[in-house]
């Protein structure tokens, strides 16, 4: 039995929506991007030329109401959500929105509460559970390699000099970079936070107003400790997770998890997979829209669904408020600030 084919719609033609329209171009028997929005004529232009898209709009109402799509694929930057959003969930448009969903908590349950009201089904791209090797991490675990996980340690470190919007933002690295990492901790723990502290730095050697530097510590509702530093003002790059069990440690990076055991200094087991390629975030993020189309088709929540992000935002939102306030903060039984 074939699936259904969803018309998709675009709402921001800049640089992040080449990585969906690639994905997408790649699975036209499952999607078929037939209109394209943003305000900027030029760019518009551009990305509808490249990817021979017909319809073409740069008013967010004219899109709406003469596009006639299934499904809106929304890539503008994160501090418009809001105006961007609201217009589409009263359209009752189901909805698969670039991360972060929004720069504050208050906000996405704003949008989530919007959602609910008007019945609009919303994913978001966390796409880096499979476009890291979270995803086969928590597979691991689940199958019980390494038994009960007893902490966890993550570092992500390299220099971005973004360009742009984001620069003038107050919160950054971690709404750009820590927005993927802390729903990876929640993603294979299966467990959600109960405090966390954070500290945060802004170096001079990037040109932005937000945080560059952060170092978190989280303690989950499992017992977990999550220790987490993250930097886009390191001249050296490197990403590594290590997950301590009762009965072996993982240690990941985005092409390798290897298993350890205490009776030896080398790996027991190495897996190999291409995850962490730019080329192939085109289909992460089609793996996380097609989560939305299968949740349309079997009208289930999808693992991606706004919902489920706004635990992620909390999270987001938490480190924020910690390291504002310099204080430890705390979370209901549900994971939420």
């Amino acid at each position: 039995m074939s699936q259904k084919q969803f018309r998709v719609g675009m709402v921001g033609a800049g640089n992040v929506s080449k990585m969906h329209l690639e994905g997408m171009r790649k699975n036209k028997d499952r999607v078929v991007v037939t209109a394209i929005c943003d305000p900027n004529v030029e760019v518009l232009e551009e990305r509808a030329n490249t990817y021979a898209i017909e319809q073409r709009y740069t008013d967010l109402d004219d899109f709406i109401s003469n596009s006639n799509i299934d499904v809106v694929v929304v890539c503008t930057p994160s501090t418009l959500r809001k105006e961007i959003l609201f217009p589409l969930i009263e359209a009752r448009i189901p909805i698969f929105c670039e991360k972060p969903f929004c720069e504050t908590l208050a906000e996405a349950k704003e949008i989530t509460e919007k959602a609910k009201k008007y019945s609009v089904p919303i994913s978001i791209n966390q796409n880096f559970r499979k476009h890291f090797s979270f995803d086969f991490v928590k597979k691991l675990i689940n199958g019980d390699e390494i038994g009960n996980v007893s902490s966890v340690r993550f570092h992500d470190y390299y220099f971005r000099q973004d360009k742009g919007w984001r620069t003038q933002c107050e919160r950054n690295a971690l709404s750009v970079m820590g927005v993927h990492w802390l729903d990876g901790f929640r993603w294979i723990l299966g467990s959600e936070a109960r405090s966390l502290y954070c500290q945060t730095y802004s170096s001079p050697a990037i040109d932005c107003v937000g945080d560059t530097d952060s170092n978190v510590q989280i303690q989950f509702n499992n017992g977990v400790i999550v220790s987490y530093a993250q930097s886009l003002s390191s001249s050296y790059r490197t990403t590594e997770l290590v997950v301590v069990g009762e009965k072996g440690t993982l240690v990941s990076g985005y092409n390798t998890v290897s298993l350890y055991h205490s009776s030896s200094r080398e790996p027991v087991e190495t897996w190999e997979f291409p995850t962490g390629g730019q080329e192939l975030k085109p289909d992460s993020a089609f793996a996380g829209l097609n989560l939305l189309l299968e949740s349309i088709e079997h009208q289930e929540p999808a693992s991606n669904s706004v919902e489920d992000n706004l635990k992620t935002i909390s999270l987001l939102e938490g480190c924020y408020q910690s390291a504002e306030e310099g204080k430890i903060v705390y979370f209901n039984t549900e994971g939420i600030l």
